[in-house]
């Protein structure tokens, strides 16, 4: 895929399909088709939330961290979202779980259940997961927020989303149902 440099202003139409995945485009189609609107900036591979300082200001948001986790004996599998800056802790998460021990997942299951790679975890990855093999953990400071910043499945763009609208319309389609979580990160 070619390197994409920073746009300067966000866009709220999806990209032409030249150049981009089947997967990030799907992305775009599906948000088309449920109207939930959202503001598109490109920029250069965006692996972690420090990679994410220019996406955040282009866009006006924070971008969330979204850690692909699961328990020890690789049955049960999460996908978090927290606030970017907060530190995560597995004992803290794994309480409120009621789960002895968190690790985070092998790419191997981030591509088979949610057709994403490592740098690219997103809840936009949860319209890939038929099966319905992953749970969706969602930190409560992050639930107050209006805007939520993900990427499309790939690391090369990023989204701005109404939390309203992940959670009023596009987990109801595909079937999934979030927990909150509350997580101090001290």
């Amino acid at each position: 895929m070619e390197e994409r440099e920073m746009a300067r202003t966000p866009v709220d139409i999806k990209p032409s399909p030249n150049g981009r995945l089947l997967k990030e485009m799907a992305v775009y189609e599906l948000l088309d088709e449920l109207e939930i609107p959202y503001l598109r900036v490109d920029h250069e591979a965006a692996a972690t939330v420090d990679d994410c300082h220019e996406v955040d200001e282009a866009l006006g948001i924070h971008i969330c961290k979204n850690l692909f986790l699961c328990n020890r004996q690789k049955t049960d599998f999460y996908l978090l979202m927290m606030p970017g800056l907060k530190k995560f802790k597995t004992k803290e998460l794994s309480a409120q779980l009621g789960t002895a021990r968190l690790s985070f997942a092998e790419a191997e299951y981030m591509e088979e259940f949610l057709n994403i790679t490592p740098g690219s975890v997103s809840v936009m990855g949860l319209m890939n997961d038929k099966e319905h093999r992953v749970r969706l953990l969602i930190d409560q400071e992050l639930l107050q927020d209006e805007f939520v910043g993900c990427h499309p499945c790939v690391n090369t763009a990023s989204l701005k989303i109404r939390m309203k609208d992940i959670l009023e319309k596009f987990l109801p389609y595909v079937a999934h149902d979030y927990t909150a979580v509350e997580l101090q990160g001290e």
